[in-house]
């Protein structure tokens, strides 16, 4: 028997939903589910109604969860930071292309990010502030998502191939418990074109999550991990659940759950046993 969650509210939905999939409906408090033995094609379902549904894994225990971490550009917040920073310099088109390449797994991505910074050389650090304040928004979802994971006592974290100047200030901003990205250098107030210290690559970001469960004694089957890219799937892979959001087809593909029509907080619906 499989159990298929409907990620909306919508009664008349789910209705017509039971009659497609032969089962009775299950309402839950933030969406609907359906248990069946029947073959179902979950992009059937998706593209006839527009919505997310996705099976919920058999191993999945809600109850066992004790930390998600998510990736930050295009997954917790609206923009890739470096290209929005790029863009002070009259160079976002070039470096956008390098990032989006990077993500569908095109490009090494320690050399993509090379380039990138090295193109961002000499730009005013006043720069990241006026990204952080006039670009970036937590997408939809995301607030809602990490106060559920406090009132469950659940750690929440961001790792990412970006920078510290950004999710040092977003974790404060909403709450996150743990931080870890790239350190942009600067110098006499302007960046350098090169980063400091390790670079937080894909394997650094599993290495994160490994980190994470050791300081607190949990197993990787307890760890939710949410992201978009490519350079997402390595802790995709030793995490427990791994969430597509929004993502690329070769995220997509390869993770448990997928959203990519609502916002982050359809997480919950996971937990709402």
């Amino acid at each position: 028997m499989k159990t298929i969650i409907l990620h909306s509210q919508n009664l008349t939905i789910a209705q017509l939903v039971s009659q497609q999939v032969g089962a009775d409906i299950q309402k839950k408090r933030t969406h609907f589910r359906f248990t069946t033995d029947k073959t179902i094609d979950l992009n059937v379902l998706r593209e006839t109604f527009k919505l997310d549904f996705n099976f919920l894994p058999e191993s999945f225990l809600a109850s066992q969860v004790g930390l998600l971490v998510s990736d930050m550009d295009s997954t917790l917040i609206n923009i890739e930071c470096i290209d929005e920073i790029a863009d002070f310099a009259n160079l976002k088109p070039q470096v956008a292309d390098i990032t989006a390449r990077a993500m569908q797994g095109e490009l090494d991505f320690d050399s993509s990010l090379a380039e990138r910074v090295d193109l961002l050389r000499g730009l005013d650090v006043s720069v990241l502030e006026r990204v952080y304040m006039d670009r970036l928004e937590v997408n939809p979802g995301g607030k809602t998502l990490i106060e559920f994971l406090h009132e469950r006592q659940v750690k929440s974290a961001v790792v990412s191939g970006g920078f510290t100047y950004f999710t040092e200030r977003l974790a404060q901003d909403i709450g996150l418990d743990y931080s870890r990205a790239n350190v942009l250098e600067v110098s006499n107030g302007r960046l350098t074109g090169t980063t400091q210290g390790p670079i937080i690559n894909a394997q650094a970001k599993a290495n994160f999550v490994d980190e994470l469960c050791q300081q607190h004694a949990l197993n990787t089957s307890q760890v939710i991990v949410v992201g978009d890219g490519a350079n997402d799937l390595a802790m995709m892979k030793v995490a427990g659940l791994s969430v597509a959001y929004h993502a690329k087809p070769i995220v997509a593909e390869q993770a448990d759950i997928s959203i990519n029509v609502g916002g982050l907080d359809k997480i919950i619906d996971l937990f709402d046993e």
